[in-house]
C-alpha cells in the first residue's frame, strides 16, 4: 500500500482465518486529532464506529519512530473501553530488536507484540495474544448469501451517496471531491426481507489521470469488486451523459458477464431534456447498455430510489433465467423461416438446433454444419430476434457455434 497520510479513509472489512477459526477484521483511517489533512473528521468517525463494532482491539504503533504523544491520545481512548487491547509495535524487522517494545509500556497497555507487517513477523503472536479472551462460536454456513450488487461508475457521481440514502447512515465518507471513496467497501443489508451486499467502489478514474499510486490501487479495487459482484449498478451524472470512460466501463461488466442497471444520477438538476432522448443516445453509444434497464435518480434526494432494487431481483432472476431447448428451437425455427440463411460461396449455413449450457451469464450453443459460414449480418439478426423473444433484461449473453468437426467461439458476450 502508499506511505502516504490518509490513504485508508472508510473502514474497511476483509474475512480471514486463525488456524481454522474465521474472523472478520476491519481497518480503519488513523486517528490523529491534529491532522489537518481533507476528511480527517469523517476518517475518526469511522474508526470510532469500528471500535464499537469490534471485539477485540489492535493498535498499531510505530516502532522505529519511537512514542509519540499521538500513540498516547489513543491509546488513553482505548483503555477507556471495556474491550481487549493489543499493542503491536511495528517494523520491529528482526527478533534481536524485540526488546524495543518496553519502549512502549507508558502507553499503559499490558500485552505488547513486537510484530513487522512487511515480512510477517510475529503476526501469528499478536493474533494469539488478540484472541486471548475470544470465544469462538460454531459457524453456520450461509445458504446460497446475499446478492452482491456493485455500485460502480467515475468519482464524484453519487454512489456513496446512494448508499447512505439506503441505509439512512453515515456508513461511507461523503463528499463532493472526486476520488473520497478510495477501496472498495462491503456492507450487508436487508430491503424487503431480502439481504443483499453493497459493494461501495473507489471511482475509475482515466487512465492519463491515474498520477497517484492509490488511484491505481482503486481501479483495481473496482475491477475485482465488479469481478465478485453478481449485478452492476452503473451510476452516471445525468447532467453529463455517457462518457468514452463509462463506455469503457460498460464493456468490462459485459465481458465479465454481470447482470447491470443504469442509474442516471442528478436527474433533479437536468433541465429541458426528456429521459426518452436520453435512452436512445445511450442505445446508439454503447448497444449493451440498450438492454440494461435504466432509472432517473437523486441519490440526494431520494428520488425514485425505491424502484432500484425490484430492478436488482429482475435482472438477477434473468441472469439466472433458463430457457428450455424445446422453447429454444420453436425460436429458431420461426427465426429461420422469417429470414434464411444466406448463401456463402454456394454453400448455406444450417443450423440444426440451439442449446442453453449454463447461467449466470445465460450461455447458448448452436450447433451447425459449418460455423464459418455464419455472416455478422445473420448473426445480428439472430441475437436481436433472441432478445425480444426471451426475458434476458439487463445481462449479458454468450453465443457459440459448434460444427460437426471444428468449433469456432461466434461472439464472446452480446
Amino acid at each position: 500500500m502508499d506511505e502516504a497520510e490518509g490513504i485508508t479513509r472508510d473502514r474497511l472489512y476483509a474475512k480471514a482465518d486463525y488456524f481454522g477459526k474465521p474472523y472478520e477484521v476491519i481497518d480503519t483511517g488513523g486517528i490523529d486529532p491534529s491532522s489537518t489533512i481533507p476528511f480527517n473528521e469523517a476518517i475518526r468517525r469511522q474508526a470510532e464506529v469500528a471500535i464499537e463494532e469490534a471485539d477485540a482491539l489492535i493498535l498499531v504503533v510505530d516502532g522505529q519512530v519511537g512514542l509519540t504523544d499521538i500513540d498516547e491520545q489513543v491509546a488513553q481512548l482505548l483503555r477507556r473501553i471495556d474491550k481487549p487491547v493489543t499493542l503491536a509495535v511495528n517494523k520491529l524487522d528482526t527478533l534481536d530488536r524485540q526488546s524495543e517494545i518496553h519502549n512502549f509500556h507508558g502507553l499503559g497497555i499490558e500485552h505488547l507484540v513486537g510484530v513487522s507487517a512487511a515480512h510477517g513477523l510475529q503476526v501469528a503472536e499478536l493474533l494469539e495474544t488478540a484472541f486471548r479472551d475470544t470465544s469462538w462460536e460454531e459457524e453456520v454456513p450461509e445458504e446460497g448469501g446475499p446478492l452482491k450488487v456493485a455500485i460502480i461508475g467515475r468519482p464524484n457521481v453519487g454512489k456513496s451517496t446512494l448508499i447512505n440514502h439506503i441505509l439512512d447512515d453515515e456508513r461511507c465518507i461523503v463528499s463532493p471531491i472526486a476520488g473520497t471513496t478510495r477501496d472498495s467497501i462491503d456492507i450487508d443489508v436487508e430491503i424487503g426481507g431480502t439481504p443483499y451486499r453493497l459493494i461501495d467502489t473507489a471511482g475509475i478514474r482515466r487512465k492519463k489521470s491515474e498520477h497517484e499510486v492509490v488511484d491505481k490501487f482503486a481501479a483495481i479495487r473496482t475491477e475485482r469488486a465488479m469481478e465478485r459482484a453478481d449485478i452492476c449498478i452503473l451510476m452516471l451524472n445525468a447532467e453529463e451523459g455517457l462518457t468514452s470512460q463509462e463506455k469503457r466501463i460498460a464493456k468490462e461488466i459485459e465481458t465479465m458477464g454481470k447482470g447491470c442497471i443504469l442509474l442516471f444520477n442528478k436527474w433533479d438538476l437536468v433541465k429541458g431534456f426528456r429521459m426518452e432522448h436520453c435512452l436512445e443516445s445511450i442505445r446508439k453509444e454503447a448497444p449493451f447498455l440498450g438492454h440494461c434497464p435504466a432509472l432517473f435518480i437523486s441519490a440526494k434526494t431520494g428520488r425514485n430510489l425505491e424502484k432500484v432494487f425490484p430492478e436488482v431481483d429482475r435482472v438477477a432472476v434473468s441472469a439466472a433465467h433458463r430457457v428450455s431447448t424445446g422453447e429454444l428451437n420453436r425460436f429458431l425455427e420461426k427465426a429461420i423461416q422469417k429470414y434464411h440463411p444466406p448463401m456463402l460461396k454456394g454453400k448455406r449455413l444450417r443450423i440444426y438446433y440451439v442449446a442453453q449450457v449454463s447461467v449466470q451469464p445465460p450461455t447458448f450453443v448452436f450447433f451447425v454444419n459449418k460455423p464459418d459460414l455464419m455472416i455478422d449480418s445473420y448473426k445480428k439478426y439472430l441475437i436481436n430476434t433472441f432478445r425480444k423473444s426471451f426475458p434476458f433484461s439487463g445481462v449479458p449473453l454468450e453465443f457459440s457455434l459448434k460444427g460437426k468437426v471444428d468449433r469456432h467461439l461466434v461472439s464472446p458476450k452480446t
